[in-house]
């Protein structure tokens, strides 16, 4: 399996993003996949996951109502919509996905060395 990430950019506050990822070599039946970011300075954090065995996606508070996680299986594309972005939203954007049966919020707080698959980080940067 693997994870691409691409096509983050600069938007003001109170703007909109969408993410994209490619997710190959993974079956959605049973597949983990989680939105990650890092900010400077800080650690990375999962704001977004979703787990097929459990039938969850997870949102962390920061971001709940804000934004939305999907896919197209068809396409095995994994998007992250992101609205009304705030300066503190800014950080650099991974995706991530794993064959492996766990509870979403628990890939969210999965240790980075843990997860099979990472997508490349795309900056979202959000002016005030």
């Amino acid at each position: 399996g693997a994870a691409a990430g691409v096509w983050g950019g600069l938007v003001q506050s109170g703007g909109s993003l969408r993410l994209s990822c490619a997710v190959s070599g993974f079956t959605f039946d049973d597949i983990a996949i989680g939105w990650f970011r890092q900010a400077p300075g800080k650690e990375r954090e999962g704001i977004s996951c979703y787990s097929s065995s459990e039938g969850v996606t997870y949102y962390e508070d920061s971001v709940k109502g804000r934004f939305t996680m999907s896919s197209d299986n068809a396409k095995n594309m994994v998007y992250l919509q992101m609205n009304n972005l705030k300066p503190e939203d800014t950080a650099v954007y991974y995706c991530a996905a794993e064959g492996v049966i766990i509870r979403a919020a628990a890939f969210c707080r999965r240790s980075a060395g843990l997860v099979d698959y990472w997508g490349k980080g795309t900056q979202v940067t959000v002016s005030s």
